[in-house]
């Protein structure tokens, strides 16, 4: 194992990672191993379907087909039907379901991949992060992509799992441990955000989210061993924690403006490290 590509979760934040993908393609850096939390698994699990231009250029047409439909949207009377019930979420999964299948066949399994794949998701029952090495593929990332509250815990093999950005956000530790040496971090702008302390109520919580995400990471960068090349790609929209544009998690008009400026800042940074 040689080099990882890490894509950390983020939401609709996560078109950033295709342009960083650009980038990474044009500059010749190709993949032995790609790890991915939440919407990094699914753009991910299509590089590792799809390495090179062309899986690249696949999946900025899926968001641009995500962006010009509503498949992200759902029905609002569901969702009011959800909250007046008192169930778990706001969606269903099957309308996650559905995003993952426009990428990928129902069978696909993780191991029919052409590059090693695996995800991360939270075991409610263990409250542990459980990675994905096999099996189902869509059935991983729906596991890993169920954020609590948008999406009801996803069920396999008779254990509950949510959103793998809960316990690992940005897997940089996994690429350690399976023995990558040169890691390239795809994120989606939270990082290159310093935290302050809260000025108001609402914003202690968010604060308090925002360090449990990015502890795993920051320890596994302060932990890293010798020789072993960390490159962290910016994504040209670093995204502050109390960045109203959150609340906004199913509008993703903005896509192409934040593959475009992802690519254009990942392609100054790598060019920057190779002169």
């Amino acid at each position: 194992m040689t080099t990882a590509f890490v894509l950390g979760g983020g939401g609709r934040w996560g078109a950033v990672e295709v342009g960083m993908l650009r980038a990474l393609d044009e500059a010749g850096i190709v993949p032995d191993l790609v790890l991915g939390t939440s919407i990094g698994a699914f753009n991910g699990s299509v590089i590792a379907d799809r390495p090179g231009a062309d899986g690249v250029e696949g999946l900025k047409e899926l968001w641009i087909r995500i962006a010009e439909s509503d498949v992200l949207q759902g029905s609002k009377m569901a969702r009011v039907k959800n909250v007046a019930t008192l169930r778990p979420a706001l969606h269903e999964t099957s309308e996650l379901r559905a995003l993952l299948v426009s990428a990928h066949p129902p069978e696909r399994l993780i191991e029919d991949l052409s590059i090693p794949f695996q995800c991360v998701a939270a075991s409610i029952e263990r409250a542990a992060e459980h990675w994905f090495t096999s099996g189902p593929l869509i059935e991983a990332l729906l596991a890993s992509s169920a954020v609590p509250a948008l999406f009801p815990p996803v069920e396999i093999g008779g254990e509950h799992f949510y959103d793998g950005g809960l316990v690992n956000s940005v897997p940089l530790g996994r690429a350690v441990e399976l023995g990558a040496k040169e890691i390239y971090v795809l994120q989606v702008g939270r990082i290159e955000s310093p935290l302050r302390p809260p000025q108001r109520l609402h914003e202690a919580a968010l604060i308090s989210f925002e360090i449990a995400r990015r502890h795993t990471y920051h320890t596994a960068v302060a932990n890293l061993p010798e020789g072993i090349g960390l490159h962290l790609l910016p994504s040209g929209n670093p995204v502050a924690f109390d960045d109203a544009r959150q609340l906004k998690w199913r509008d993703v008009s903005s896509t192409i403006g934040l593959i475009d400026g992802a690519y254009t800042a990942s392609r100054t940074y790598l060019e920057r490290e190779r002169s």
